[in-house]
């Protein structure tokens, strides 16, 4: 963090695949498959269906739940595909959702055994499917940040490239004129911390702007 100033609340961090997962499972006699990975968008979610109804084109139905973005800018969608209304989209969606998951699609590939589960018996295939395989999926923090530009005399050059590094940020650019100007990429919860600090170490004369 940076020196001299307490840190203010965290940006919420949230957890996003950084891959795909897969796993198979047995309900009565249907072999469910289900497949989970990245979706930054809606376009990604309905690619990576896509290629499940490729990969096994003769399943018997191909649900799904997406959950793109992160926080409560979250867009979803969810399919039946077949399955009775209720039964299979909306309960992986609620599984998604309790997952404090962004940016995700789950599949769930239906090979029909020939007996029927019911309502109850399908709703448990569909959640436990994705249960099971999002404890499989890799994940990573996904923070906000900010790029900021910084300029300040060069007799603080050393000192702030220090402060700036403890705050974990990353100086992607320099230029030296009358002053030197950085370009900072900063976590978003803590660019006025830094701001502040920044004005301490050079009594007011760094000059930082978010862009």
């Amino acid at each position: 963090m940076c020196e001299g100033r307490r840190p203010p609340p965290m940006t919420p961090v949230h957890l996003v695949p950084t891959g795909e997962a897969r796993t198979e499972l047995r309900f009565g006699n249907s072999r469910f498959i289900g497949t989970a990975g990245p979706a930054a968008t809606v376009g990604e979610a309905r690619a990576l269906l896509a290629r499940l109804r490729g990969e096994f084109p003769d399943a018997s139905h191909h649900a799904y739940a997406f959950a793109v973005g992160v926080g409560a800018s979250q867009t979803h969608g969810m399919s039946d595909d077949g399955e009775p209304s209720g039964t299979a989209g909306r309960p992986m969606l609620a599984v998604v959702q309790g997952s404090g998951l962004g940016d995700v699609v789950v599949v769930a590939t239906r090979y029909f055994g020939g007996s029927k589960l019911g309502t109850g018996g399908l709703v448990r295939a569909y959640s436990g499917t994705v249960k099971a395989v999002l404890a499989l999926l890799p994940t990573a923090e996904k923070v906000a940040t900010a790029s900021v530009q910084v300029a300040l005399p060069y007799e603080f050059l050393a000192r702030a490239r220090l402060l700036l590094a403890r705050a974990e940020g990353q100086i992607e650019a320099e230029t030296f004129g009358v002053l030197v100007e950085m370009q900072v990429r900063l976590r978003q919860d803590r660019v006025e911390e830094c701001r502040l600090a920044l004005g301490e170490l050079t009594g007011g004369r760094a000059k930082v702007q978010e862009v």
